[in-house]
């Protein structure tokens, strides 16, 4: 899959993994757009998926195209608003699973490096120490295996495309990334191998801590 591959989103059954009158949350696939894009061949997306089930959900935040995993709607334009501050302001907690190529080494660490779009290129970004946007993730290794790691990331900004570009600044490209990856990491992958694993959120309506999380399917 690159860049120009046709839109063929994946077909099946919404995965809600919990809803109620304020929120909806959802486990998205590999390979489906949050969003419409520009033209009528990019209008199936998560968003009008949702919609079709929960008419009155409302957009917070977005996974890119080939990223799954959790994802959190508003159900009303109060839940919507105080959803998109706790993301502004990093009060929720993500966590994700990944696999990329190569010894990850150390077994922790953390990736403090600033980025932004790659305009002859875009949609590519670039570190930028001059005028890049604050992007840190942390990581922590879960398992090594041949010629691969298995790594969970943790990121305290959510710049686009951060976690691909800090794994690839450090060296070790994400598996199956069709924007990044090159060679035998992208040819012998049937996706990004990048999954949104668990999202922390304050409910908004009475602000309890609520925790999603949905398996990895890698």
């Amino acid at each position: 899959m690159s860049i120009s591959t046709p839109y063929t989103p994946p077909q099946g059954p919404l995965d809600v993994l919990h809803e109620d009158h304020e929120i909806v949350v959802v486990n998205k696939p590999s390979g489906l757009l949050s969003v419409p894009g520009r033209g009528d061949h990019l209008a199936d997306c998560l968003l009008s998926r949702v919609q079709v089930a929960f008419p009155t959900a409302l957009l917070v935040h977005r996974l890119d195209r080939d990223t799954s995993g959790v994802m959190v709607f508003g159900q009303t334009p109060h839940a919507q608003r105080n959803l998109s501050m706790q993301f502004e302001k990093r009060t929720t907690k993500k966590t994700y699973v990944a696999r990329v190529d190569g010894h990850l080494d150390p077994k922790t660490g953390t990736v403090d490096l600033p980025l932004i779009v790659d305009w002859p290129n875009r949609p590519l970004q670039m570190v930028d120490h001059e005028n890049g946007k604050p992007a840190v993730t942390d990581w922590r290794v879960l398992k090594y295996s041949d010629g691969e790691t298995r790594v969970r990331l943790s990121p305290k900004t959510g710049r686009s495309h951060q976690l691909r570009v800090h794994m690839l600044a450090l060296g070790h490209v994400i598996l199956g990334d069709p924007l990044y990856a090159k060679g035998a990491a992208l040819e012998n992958h049937d996706r990004l191998m990048l999954h949104s694993e668990e999202l922390r959120i304050n409910h908004p309506e009475n602000g309890r801590g609520m925790s999603f999380r949905a398996k990895a399917p890698f």
